[in-house]
């Protein structure tokens, strides 16, 4: 069975998507989160470097036969003749070849059902009707016989800017073994372990794997997702496909953009224990460092610096407030589960911990001044209740003819003030 995956993890089934989608629910059918998942982390950040603030990157700017990385997994749909029936404008070498494919196949009528490629070219119509990209995993049996896992995702393009006219797609996947094969992989594996060596052999990995081509050797060994383990360069990684999913959701989703924040927090608490390799990557990205905002370059090799700024500003509060309320590793998302009011809040903590001590206020140092100042008359006139007043007099015979009397407002506060100075 297909399975979509909403932003907030829930697993549903696609044609629940579907029926959602036409109830006008914009829940965004995508999460990064996962070490498996790097090759759509990749794609979808590509997707995203193409946008240059429009609501979808021009197809002109894309050029998959140009993508070393993740080119030759890719399918590019051409829907400029219609809906019913798009072109295959591009379709890459390894996913040609999984597929058993010949030239003659280039519209989507012409793939194989029970082909890894209609795992791609099923979900289409489900890219037009979100209008952002979406990310799905499933596993099913194919034209080999084998039951195989794939995880994909879809990209919209656009030529005019507005219409939805192109889709990019990216699929990875890995075979299951059969019966008899499995036996004697567990059989290996046990093996391995008794004898203290670690296991190698033929177990199935994903086609983006470390395994899958030498020249990319250890590119996609998994990490560790414990907040204390890996390299200052993994830990941003990991903190980059988690934000990276934010994006894609527009922070719909509380959960994931805290469990970012998280990664991004211990991305911080990490750059401590190596200060150069920290430097040589905010050299690398071009960002320079803030001595009055020490977090925001953090968030921005997190989240991209183009990012929106006020975010951008928001974010570094968090991470800013954690660390002077000693949040430790791995514990940012709990500790904003349990703040009141959340991010806004902790920003709001975070700002008045920063602001200087109020000065004495001026008004009433000016009040106490002329508590002691010398009295110069005694008007017999009702005192009232408050403690100073304006008298407005004009020149008469024997003295200050009093007409007015001003108790309140602006014009006692500009006199209190001229008074006392």
């Amino acid at each position: 069975m297909t399975f979509a995956e909403r932003f907030d993890g829930e697993r549903v089934e696609l044609d629940e998507v579907a029926e959602a989608d036409r109830d006008g629910v914009d829940d965004a059918l995508f999460d990064l989160g996962g070490d498996e998942r790097r090759m759509h982390v990749r794609a979808y950040n590509h997707w995203v470097s193409l946008l240059k603030d429009r609501p979808f990157p021009a197809i002109a700017d894309l050029d998959p036969a140009s993508i070393a990385d993740f080119g030759p997994h890719s399918v590019l749909l051409d829907f400029s003749n219609g809906l019913e029936d798009p072109a295959i404008a591009f379709l890459g070498r390894a996913l040609r070849e999984e597929c058993e494919l010949d030239p003659s196949v280039t519209r989507v009528a012409d793939v194989p059902s029970r082909s890894l490629l209609s795992r791609l070219t099923d979900h289409y119509l489900q890219i037009i009707a979100n209008r952002a990209p979406i990310g799905f995993e499933a596993e099913f049996i194919g034209t080999r016989g084998r039951t195989t896992l794939y995880r994909g995702i879809l990209t919209p393009f656009s030529s005019d800017g507005e219409t939805i006219d192109f889709i990019y797609g990216v699929i990875n996947w890995k075979e299951i073994a059969d019966p008899l094969t499995q036996a004697s992989l567990d059989s290996e594996l046990a093996a391995a372990v008794r004898g203290g060596v670690p296991a190698a052999g033929n177990q199935p990995v994903w086609a983006d794997g470390p395994h899958a081509e030498q020249d990319h050797a250890g590119e996609d060994t998994p990490l560790s997702d414990s907040p204390l383990s890996g390299s200052l360069g993994d830990r941003l990684l990991v903190a980059r496909e988690s934000a990276a999913a934010v994006r894609a959701a527009d922070t719909r989703s509380r959960s994931a953009l805290y469990r970012a924040l998280g990664r991004a927090h211990d991305f911080a608490l990490a750059t401590a224990e190596d200060a150069d390799g920290y430097q040589a990557l905010l050299d690398d990205a071009g960002i320079a460092v803030q001595a009055r905002a020490p977090m925001t370059p953090v968030v921005k090799l997190v989240f991209g610096a183009e990012y929106d700024k006020t975010r951008l500003a928001e974010y570094a509060g968090v991470l800013s407030h954690a660390r002077r309320e000693g949040v430790g590793a791995g514990g940012l998302p709990r500790f904003l589960d349990g703040f009141e009011g959340g991010i806004k809040a902790v920003v709001a903590a975070e700002r008045a911990a920063k602001r200087p001590a109020a000065a004495p206020d001026a008004r009433d140092a000016a009040l106490n001044r002329l508590r002691e100042a010398a009295v110069l008359a005694t008007v017999g006139l009702d005192a009232g209740s408050d403690e100073f007043v304006v008298l407005l007099a004009r020149k008469g015979a024997g003295g200050l003819d009093v007409v007015a009397r001003i108790d309140a407002g602006p014009v006692l506060d500009a006199a209190v003030k001229r008074a006392a100075a």
